[in-house]
């Protein structure tokens, strides 16, 4: 069968399955759990894919609720769609209540979903489809952990497409460092006996000073941010204990790494200072940033644009954040892609108008373009080797 009337087959089933996959997304969306603890949401999305044939490894690598479900041969490329399905918190009438702000449902969905048309128009094709599982893309980043222990060394091609405020083929992510500083002193009266106390807070407090002037020496592309999460117990007592934890992105990982050590010794100055003892580690997974593979973005492109989103983000920088996924495109072709909520006025991921939006019309309009888009860049992939050696001689 010629490559488009494949495709043509491909929308098809898609079209003819819809329902079921916003079925999936919805599920996932009334039952959100935070980064690692997606027990429900693990368990529902392993038990779906089953249904069509695909192998379940779950737990997967020693991550509770990862997973990597996988059907086919060895005679063709392994792709591999990344599903996402934590949320965050801070939700609800008094903030205290977990949500799918990021739209981690849909990426659920549309991932299971590309993954099941796949596996329907497998006689067509050689090689395998993957889905995986990863957990807590929102906190501790566990794409970093498969990566780390060898889940992607036998994929070709990784896709994932996420909703956003624009559609941008072009997406960047910030590599992102996340420490945490601990300093610690003497507690003492602090009226009475003050000069018998060392005060952590005190290193805290020179630690931020000390940033805040490295960020004039600095490359424009790096952000520094830190909040205090300890600074004492009570206004009369000099702190024995004061911790505070810091973001530090840049746009390669490289020159992070540089920007990172100033951070760390801007710590060591404030203990100098004070006498207060420095310990510090990293609270979350290191991310990398995002590598683009042109040929890659080229074909997911064009199959976008054939099944109608055509306005992408050009000339400019859409939203850039720090995400797992950029660990994944160090060592193996990975295709992410934002596609725009079409809602007036536009609402912004995080945000808790954002979900008012996930289960309407418009986010399921895209998810079925998102799913057809994947399934047919797949097949083009699938069919032509020489376009795998294409990318990945890019890569």
């Amino acid at each position: 069968m010629e490559i488009q009337q494949l495709k043509q087959l491909a929308y098809k089933i898609e079209d003819e399955m819809k329902r079921e996959f916003e079925e999936v997304s919805d599920f996932i969306l009334n039952n959100p759990e935070l980064g690692g603890k997606e027990y429900i949401s693990s368990e529902y999305l392993t038990h779906k894919i089953k249904e069509y044939g695909f192998e379940i490894t779950y737990p997967y690598l020693g991550i509770e609720t990862a997973f990597r479900a996988e059907l086919g041969d060895d005679e063709g490329p392994t792709i591999c769609f990344l599903s996402e399905y934590d949320a965050l918190p801070g939700y609800g009438q008094n903030n205290d209540e977990v949500a799918h702000a990021c739209g981690h449902n849909w990426i659920a969905a549309s991932t299971l979903g590309a993954c099941v048309v796949l596996s329907k128009l497998k006689q067509h094709f050689k090689g395998k489809i993957v889905l995986m599982g990863t957990p807590a893309e929102e906190t501790i980043g566990y794409k970093y952990d498969l990566v780390e222990n060898g889940a992607f060394n036998d994929i070709d091609i990784a896709f994932q497409m996420h909703i956003e405020s624009e559609n941008n083929i072009n997406c960047k992510s910030l590599a992102m460092d996340s420490i945490e500083f601990e300093f610690t002193g003497v507690a003492s009266h602090a009226a009475s006996h003050p000069h018998k106390g060392i005060n952590a807070l005190d290193s805290v407090n020179l630690m931020f000073a000390g940033v805040n002037a490295l960020r004039q020496h600095v490359k424009s592309d790096v952000r520094i941010h830190g909040i205090i999460t300890n600074g004492g117990q009570a206004a009369n007592i000099v702190p024995e204990k004061a911790v505070c934890q810091y973001y530090i992105r840049a746009t390669e990982r490289k020159y992070l790494e540089e920007v990172t050590q100033k951070v760390i010794n801007c710590a060591k100055g404030a203990s100098l200072m004070t006498g207060a003892k420095l310990s510090y580690k990293n609270f979350e997974n290191p991310f990398d940033n995002i590598i683009n593979v042109k040929t890659l973005q080229d074909i997911t492109k064009k199959n976008l644009q054939e099944v109608g989103i055509v306005d992408f983000l050009e000339g400019a920088d859409g939203p850039t954040g720090s995400t797992d996924i950029g660990n994944v495109s160090q060592v193996c072709p990975t295709m992410y892609t934002e596609l725009k909520l079409d809602v007036s006025p536009m609402v912004y991921v995080h945000d808790k108008e954002f979900l008012k939006y996930l289960d309407t019309p418009s986010a399921y309009d895209i998810l079925h373009k998102s799913i057809k888009s994947m399934v047919t860049s797949s097949l083009e992939i699938y069919l032509d080797r020489e376009l795998l050696k294409k990318i990945k001689a890019e890569f």
